[in-house]
């Protein structure tokens, strides 16, 4: 088919289909989408509550547990144990399905009455409070990642041991403060670092050792401020900057500010890609729109986010391991197969031929159902042999083009498109929506999203985050456990908790790195570490080399390329060619 401009449901924008695009949706067997990359990518998100967590008790056994599920959640919920035991049967909630009525009302209700689990937590250990994790060791307040040990207050971290306050790592050791870095041991106030040791506020370096304050290094050691120190005179200078205190720490802060302003950056972090588009990719090919692909082996895909192993022949998937033929989905587990095939769902693992379903495992054919494991055709929880599933779900998806869901705002739920936001668990301002998509309440409400309001705070507050010590040296043992007031008092759009606590290991591991007491709450610093990231979204813009001694002459480059940098921008932004000349 011929490329296509289409009017999005939701922002009523022009978005284009393109020709590979069609030729995908046939392969899988869905309509064209109704909704532009971004609205699909933002309605999937409100499915996703990482952070909201919530004191209740398990509908089952009764005991005490966190959850992303507040009290007055209309769902059932269950802690791990009692959700992975045998003493209930997701199949008893099943009913037979209802061709008078939507699916997507159906499903909900189906939803509502078939046990939760509380967090989205796999083999923890000592790991209590962490959210979509699979195999954390002595973490705490750690959400999404996998096999990581002593974390606290990190978001997307893999493989990384004894580190705090980071977004996106990969084999990271007692980092502090770092965005988008790897390989770093010792790294503190960083930024798309790898092979790093021993350095504090690096931007865009590699394979560094001993440096701080300095921008597009490579292979450097006993570098300040971009200049190169004998080792001595480094240590002898570095020493004179005590990070200890929060006052001199916020100096510091401001000069790397003003040293990242003016590093070189290339259009976008692409590394060994061919043909594709997006930021922070790796070993890609054919990919298109495509963001935070830290791993190998991504092919012929499309509007995806945040893929940690491989992902081949897939649309519009957020938040997986591996996968393979997968479409409008997120939440996706590590166990995902090759022809995974799953379609509008979430949290699936090691199944295949999954439609709009949610928290299914090891199963096959399923369409519409939720906390299945190790069953094949089943429709809302309900068996039917192979051959009345495959004329039931025919009949299903021609009911669902013929009576779709209709929301509040009037958009319309054929098959082919993700479970309505307004249908979700949970409200705009619990989810990742919020994170990528900050909207405040005065904005969310009109477009049909549900919004929290804080809920009443009955502790007291030990002491505000003005009065704590500025040095971590006047720092004693008592902190620990004392409710500290959150800088932001609330007040900002952040989900700020408005309190926080100190524990052992965390002030341990101040002392030890000689950093100061944070001021704000875990919400509130993980809102600052986004805020250093690229949105995801991308602009068609020409390079901004004019150095003659390049390879395009002594006029300017004429590249173009696709960028997260917006044209309105400070960033000096260099295509590839013009980068590697300056800084490789």
């Amino acid at each position: 088919m011929e490329q296509e401009t289409k009017i999005c449901q939701n922002c009523k924008k022009d978005f284009i289909i393109e020709p590979d695009d069609f030729s995908f949706y046939e392969k899988i067997k869905v309509p064209p989408p109704t909704f532009c990359p971004e609205c699909r990518n933002q309605r999937r998100m409100t499915w996703r509550n990482e952070r909201a967590l919530y004191r209740r008790n398990c509908a089952q056994c009764g005991k005490q547990m966190v959850s992303i599920y507040p009290a007055d959640s209309p769902f059932v919920v269950y802690c791990q144990d009692c959700w992975w035991s045998d003493s209930w049967d997701p199949m008893a909630a099943g009913v037979a399905y209802n061709f008078s009525r939507p699916f997507m009302t159906q499903f909900l209700e189906l939803l509502q009455r078939t046990p939760s689990m509380a967090l989205f937590n796999t083999t923890p250990s000592n790991s209590d409070y962490c959210n979509y994790m699979s195999g954390a060791k002595d973490c705490y307040l750690q959400i999404a990642g996998r096999e990581s040990e002593g974390i606290l207050y990190s978001n997307r971290i893999y493989m990384c041991k004894d580190s705090i306050d980071c977004y996106t790592g990969t084999r990271n050791e007692r980092c502090y403060q770092c965005v988008q870095c790897e390989n770093s041991y010792n790294l503190k106030y960083s930024q798309y670092c790898d092979a790093c040791t021993d350095s504090n506020f690096l931007f865009d370096c590699r394979n560094c050792q001993n440096c701080s304050f300095s921008v597009n290094l490579r292979g450097k050691q006993y570098y300040l401020f971009n200049q190169p120190y004998s080792k001595e005179e480094y240590l002898s200078k570095l020493k004179q900057i005590d990070l200890g205190s929060y006052a001199v720490l916020q100096e510091h802060i401001e000069k790397y500010n003003d040293l990242r302003k003016g590093a070189l950056r290339k259009y976008a972090q692409m590394i060994k890609t061919a043909q594709s588009t997006g930021d922070n990719l790796k070993n890609s090919k054919n990919c298109k729109e495509c963001f935070d692909f830290s791993g190998d082996n991504y092919e012929n895909s499309a509007f995806s986010h945040y893929i940690g192993i491989g992902l081949k022949d897939s649309y519009d998937v957020y938040g997986l391991s591996r996968g393979e033929m997968l479409y409008e989905s997120l939440s996706l587990g590590f166990e995902s197969t090759e022809n995974a095939y799953y379609l509008f769902s979430q949290v699936i693992k090691g199944s295949t031929n999954v439609s709009y379903s949610l928290n299914c495992t090891g199963s096959q054919n399923l369409f519409g159902c939720t906390g299945l494991r190790s069953k094949q055709y089943c429709i809302l929880n309900k068996q039917y042999t192979k051959e009345k599933y495959e004329e039931l779900v025919s009949k299903i998806i021609k009911q669902m083009a013929d009576m779709p869901y209709v929301d509040k705002q009037g958009r319309v739920y054929k098959y082919g498109e993700f479970f309505p936001s307004e249908l979700s668990p949970f409200a705009y301002n619990e989810t990742i929506a919020q994170e990528y998509f900050p909207l405040t309440k005065e904005q969310a409400m009109p477009q049909g999203y549900r919004w929290k309001d804080p809920e009443e705070k009955t502790y007291k507050i030990d002491i505000l985050s003005q009065d704590l010590p500025d040095h971590i040296k006047d720092v004693g043992d008592d902190i620990i456990g004392k409710v500290i007031g959150c800088g932001h008092k609330g007040e900002c759009n952040h989900q700020c908790t408005t309190a926080f606590k100190i524990i052992k290991e965390e002030l341990q591991f101040y002392r030890k790195a000689n950093l100061p007491l944070p001021r704000m709450c875990p919400n509130c610093r993980h809102y600052e570490r986004l805020a250093q990231r690229n949105p995801l979204k991308l602009w068609h813009r020409k390079c901004m080399c004019d150095k003659k001694n390049h390879s395009h002459g002594s006029a300017n480059c004429a590249n173009e390329f696709e960028t997260p940098y917006a044209p309105e921008r400070p960033e000096i932004i260099y295509c590839e060619s013009c980068y590697n000349s300056e800084v490789v």
